[in-house]
């Protein structure tokens, strides 16, 4: 058993017999009263999210989270598609258990969050560099303002760039909000 305190992002735990994986943890200290904690969870096998409230000192059940690196191979309109390049088989994760999936590279590996042989979800890297597919004409000299342009990237995610970047250029974006951090 661990203590609520150590309930941190990302922790996976059971409690009342649902599995549930630690969105955001917060410590309230009100007067002369006990702590409580309140943790927002999502149940893994519902996908609903929740908040839930305990005392300091209580205990939940730890669960044990393996994780894999994997290759991404495709997706469909529901499911994404990784293979174990070690024993080449190949797991499949529901899209709406990956944030940013649209950023998915064919090729690329990516470490695969695993429960009982279940996924429970696919880290992306923070940036990624992506060959701009789309844009209008790049222009020199205009940046001394925050003037940016609309671009598709090889991906087909849309994001907004700097003026001066051209077709084929390789940008950086940020996985997390996708906006562009710099010309890779």
């Amino acid at each position: 058993m661990i203590s609520v305190t150590e309930l941190r992002s990302g922790t996976v735990f059971e409690d009342g017999g649902n599995t549930y994986i630690v969105l955001s943890y917060e410590h309230i200290k009100m007067g002369r009263g006990s702590a409580n904690i309140k943790v927002k969870v999502k149940n893994i096998k519902t996908g609903a999210t929740t908040e839930k409230g305990y005392i300091n000192g209580a205990k939940v059940k730890p669960v044990t989270v393996f994780k894999k690196e994997l290759q991404y191979l495709y997706k469909d309109d529901d499911f994404a598609y990784f293979m174990d390049p070690k024993t080449f088989e190949q797991t499949t994760v529901k899209l709406d258990l990956i944030d940013g999936y649209d950023f998915l590279k064919e090729g690329m590996n990516f470490m695969v969050s695993v429960l009982n042989d279940e996924p429970l979800s696919v880290m992306l890297p923070p940036k990624m560099d992506l060959v701009v597919a789309e844009t209008g004409p790049g222009v020199k000299g205009n940046s001394a303002t925050n003037i940016f342009k609309d671009a598709v990237l090889e991906n087909g995610v849309k994001a907004r760039v700097p003026l001066f970047i051209n077709i084929g250029d390789k940008v950086r974006i940020d996985t997390r909000t996708g906006a562009y951090t710099e010309k890779a």
